[in-house]
């Protein structure tokens, strides 16, 4: 079957010859006629299997069908991610779609300018990707409107209900006109996504690639049990052995992201972070690194990876378990892309064993156990000592508490306390501050 067969018009398999794409995946396969026929679509399908294509595709040729008006500060089609790179990706595969056609697109989210998202927006745009918080933003301020929208798109919605953006997804469905075609994808699907989509969707079709929460085909999965203060040595060394092209390496944490990197650099080998505290500049820096091969080792956290669109990922590295098991699948997601094959191992201390089993519960599989390297404790000192030698002692650890957790309960006073000043003569207004450092009244008529 080609792009053809499935209805797409000649200006479309053109740019798509242009990209080198000939076959269409399941998911495009399955979807594309859907969403030209204007019905509503549930799509489950993981990173890496063509599900932008699978709509961005047939929305255009739509667009450019319909021949409506565009109007200032309107937009036309609509596409919610939860992150930058995510909205990133997907504003950059419409322009490389859309080569042929004369319609625009726009991207707007947090870390850049909200001035440049007005100017954008300003005559109007075509194709808007946005996340949620931005959008939301500039809808109040009147500088988007979204009353003639057609088409609607929520991309990784499990990841967005994930990241707290419920709220913002429910104010903003208040927002579009009811008459409008919507495309709900997601990774996995469980009772709560079902529940968003129900909001969202009138009488949809739905179209599944994979069985929901399975793992991505052809990766090689295995878990290495270690204590968490030699995770550092255990990458360090499977760095050097693995044949690597790319890899991605996965902490809970931002400030473990930076840690790792540290650490990595301190043993010869180098590697950038990308997280939510580096500014735009610094995550698309160090993302054209990874993409040109000039880093090949990049550390991020669950929600900067979101959107890595990057072929060539051959290991992903869960230097940490993650602590909501659906993102284990994203995570090795990021590898076996497009017809390829990877490997994905993770790092288990003692107490994460518990996300390990609940990993494996989502997933319905056991995943095999590799032993630590031969002789793991002496190289492990070995590369300790060579790094403090040359650099000095290691970072600090801080406390990973993952993501959502409570700190710990302050204990309750076993006592009432006790004042340890008088303030029964302090005024109502004054507090206890008024009148201080004043002497005392000198006395009249004496």
């Amino acid at each position: 079957m080609t792009f053809s067969d499935l209805g797409l018009t000649d200006a479309l398999v053109r740019a798509l010859d242009a990209k080198g794409y000939e076959t269409p995946t399941p998911i495009q396969r399955d979807a594309i006629p859907i969403v030209l026929t204007g019905r509503d679509l549930l799509g489950i399908a993981q990173t890496g299997t063509g599900k932008t294509a699978a709509f961005v595709l047939p929305s255009i040729q739509r667009l450019a069908e319909s021949h409506k008006k565009l109007l200032p500060t309107h937009c036309r089609m609509l596409v919610l991610a939860p992150t930058r790179e995510l909205a990133s990706q997907i504003a950059e595969n419409a322009r490389g779609y859309g080569r042929n056609s004369r319609l625009s697109v726009a991207t707007v989210f947090g870390g850049t300018s909200i001035n440049k998202n007005k100017h954008d927006l300003m005559r109007g745009v075509d194709i808007l990707v946005a996340t949620p918080g931005r959008l939301i933003d500039l809808v109040e301020q009147g500088f988007c409107n979204l009353s003639m929208l057609e088409i609607l798109v929520l991309d990784e919605a499990d990841q967005m209900l994930d990241l707290g953006f419920i709220h913002a997804l429910r104010r903003i469905v208040r927002m579009v006109p009811r008459r409008r075609q919507t495309l709900f994808f997601s990774a996995t699907m469980p009772e709560s996504i079902r529940q968003l989509a129900s909001q969202f969707l009138h009488e949809p079709e739905t179209v599944s690639v994979v069985p929901a929460a399975t793992t991505a085909e052809r990766v090689d999965q295995y878990v290495t049990h270690v204590n968490q203060q030699e995770k550092q040595a255990l990458l360090t060394i499977m760095l050097s052995e693995e044949p690597i092209d790319r890899a991605l390496v996965f902490t809970r944490t931002k400030h473990g992201a930076d840690r790792v990197v540290r650490l990595l650099g301190g043993n010869g080998i180098a590697a950038h972070a990308i997280h939510g505290n580096k500014s735009q500049g610094q995550r698309e820096r160090a993302l054209a690194a990874f993409k040109s091969g000039e880093v090949k080792i990049l550390v991020a956290t669950d929600i900067a990876a979101r959107g890595i669109d990057i072929s060539g990922v051959s290991h992903v590295f869960n230097f940490e378990l993650p602590n909501v098991p659906e993102q284990y699948v994203h995570r090795i997601g990021r590898t076996a892309r497009a017809g390829a094959s990877g490997v994905a191992i993770s790092f288990c201390a003692e107490d994460e064993r518990p996300y390990l089993r609940d990993i494996e519960k989502l997933t319905r599989q056991r995943v095999p156990v590799r032993a630590l390297p031969a002789d793991f404790m002496k190289r492990a000192e070995a590369l300790k000592a060579s790094r403090v030698r040359a650099h000095g002692p290691d970072p600090a650890p801080r406390e990973d508490r993952p993501r959502g957790a409570r700190p710990p309960a302050r204990p309750k006073a076993s006592h009432h306390p006790v004042a340890t000043r008088d303030y029964s003569n302090a005024s109502r207004r004054g507090g206890r501050n008024r009148g201080r450092g004043r002497g005392p009244k000198a006395a009249t008529g004496a």
